[in-house]
């Protein structure tokens, strides 16, 4: 369903009705329907992003909507304490007529809308260091504000998606499943799997065992994820939230290399391409430390290049099961792109592994310099 199909009721569901110019797809977003409103008032023109919610991808909408309201609201509250603008820094939710976080329409589709960030965007790719280390910073600010938010309150959305045990599990029934018959086509990449089967529950156990806390993170930390101001170059708001849950701050920051520090697309064919661009790691790294702002703990910084392994692992087993189960869940345009993301993955882990003792010096020297050792 498309919002020019109930675009009366949706905006008289959020009292946007009056004086609009125009209401128009936005982004290119998969999974959520994304217009931007524009609105003609008193001092000029104001924007409003509305959004269909994908209730297959997210079958709790309200809950997740619970989960935005009270991270934003939190953000809010901290920005204004630091003394930022809480217009632009966090996104803020346009509450219904009814006071609703979101509104389910005639049909029972859920739709939301958040205030424009006027003069910022977001990128696409990695265009040079500088904007790699804006959104470290970023998303490292993102961390410290919602140190201390209790992690425990928020709904998972999406459970176990950042399980990497039980991701591994899931590949092991595709693999005794084997529905597509292409099992016999994989054997080299399950053997990989295997070989890492007690690692994937490393940080798990760590956070298990009380070692690291459980944090709120935001679990899909890609560039396009921060919002960029048009003036200063500088990452200014974390966006994309459905994905906000209780997680591991290593996850996050291991997501963000798994996608930026490569040296290669995601389903590059030819794996002498691949590898971790060691540079790029350390801005990365150097950009989320110190975006922290020492909130992480020890134990959390130790751990921090596990998490881009794991990130890295766990991925390219998702789109291993995926490839075995039939490409139902990621979105191919051409046969075998899955199994080239996995074996992309893959080779990016084997290359990690291969500088983990380079990698972990690099985080140790950063925390050195922020304690002024």
């Amino acid at each position: 369903m498309r919002v020019r199909e109930v675009e009366k009721e949706i905006l008289e569901a959020f009292g946007l009705e009056k004086d609009v110019v125009s209401v128009s797809s936005y982004g290119n977003g998969h999974i959520n329907d994304t217009f931007a409103l524009e609105q003609k008032t008193q001092e000029g023109r104001k924007q409003y992003i509305i959004q269909h919610m994908n209730k297959e991808v997210f079958r709790e909408p309200e809950l997740l909507m619970e989960n935005i309201a009270g991270v934003t609201e939190w953000l809010r509250k901290k920005i204004i304490e630091e003394g930022g603008d809480p217009e632009r820094e966090t996104l803020n939710v346009r509450k219904t007529t009814d006071g609703k976080y979101s509104y389910k329409d005639k049909d029972g589709e859920f739709w939301r809308v958040f205030h424009f960030v006027e003069d910022a965007d977001c990128y696409e790719q990695v265009k040079n260091p500088d904007d790699f280390y804006q959104s470290a910073l970023a998303f490292g600010h993102f961390q410290c504000l919602l140190s201390d938010y209790p992690a425990h309150t928020l709904h998972e959305t999406i459970p176990d998606f950042h399980n990497t045990p039980r991701r591994y599990e899931n590949l092991m029934r595709a693999v005794e499943e084997d529905c597509e018959g292409r099992v016999c086509e994989v054997l080299e990449e399950i053997e990989f799997a295997k070989a890492r089967k007690d690692y994937t529950h490393v940080l798990c156990d760590l956070q298990k065992n009380g070692e690291i806390p459980l944090r709120v993170t935001h679990n899909d930390t890609k560039l396009n994820n921060i919002l960029i101001d048009h003036e200063t170059g500088k990452g200014i708001c974390v966006i994309d939230l459905d994905t906000v849950m209780p997680g591991l701050a290593m996850n996050d920051f291991g997501d963000s290399i798994r996608f930026g520090a490569s040296t290669a697309a995601e389903d590059e064919r030819d794996l002498s391409k691949v590898s971790c661009d060691l540079s790029l790691f350390e801005v990365y790294a150097r950009g989320f430390m110190e975006g922290c702002a020492g909130a992480l703990t020890a134990k959390e910084v130790e751990h921090l290049t596990d998490g881009a392994i794991m990130m890295t692992l766990e991925c390219g087993m998702r789109f291993l099961t995926d490839y075995i189960e039939g490409d139902h869940y990621f979105r191919i345009h051409r046969p075998g792109q899955n199994l080239d993301r996995a074996r992309t993955q893959f080779k990016l882990v084997q290359d990690m592994e291969q500088k983990k003792t380079q990698m972990n010096e690099i985080v140790r020297k950063i925390a050195k310099e922020a304690e002024g050792v």
